[in-house]
């Protein structure tokens, strides 16, 4: 595990209570590898998240660039996508 950092923390009687259930149950061996595991997840959700948000601003400034949309309304949405279909199926 290379080199550890302790650290303190304080749960809710609801997480500790799960903490302690999840050793309980042979799922960890200790509340330290539950909590490892939890943090592992946050980071990995924290890190997917962040380069998500970094590619969702990229696209919508592009879309800005881009100039303002061709169509207006639903209704001419749902026909171009009608008109699409129609002709995947005509070249099937």
């Amino acid at each position: 595990m290379g080199q550890v950092h302790k650290r303190s923390i304080t749960l809710s009687a609801d997480l500790a209570t799960a903490v302690d259930e999840a050793v309980a149950a042979g799922e960890y061996a200790s509340a330290s590898e539950v909590i490892r595991d939890a943090l592992r997840d946050w980071k990995e959700k924290r890190d997917l998240l962040g380069h998500t948000i970094d590619e969702l601003r990229r696209l919508y400034l592009e879309g800005l660039d881009s100039g303002p949309g061709r169509i207006v309304s639903i209704d001419e949405i749902k026909a171009e996508a009608r008109a699409r279909l129609r002709q995947s199926k005509d070249r099937a």
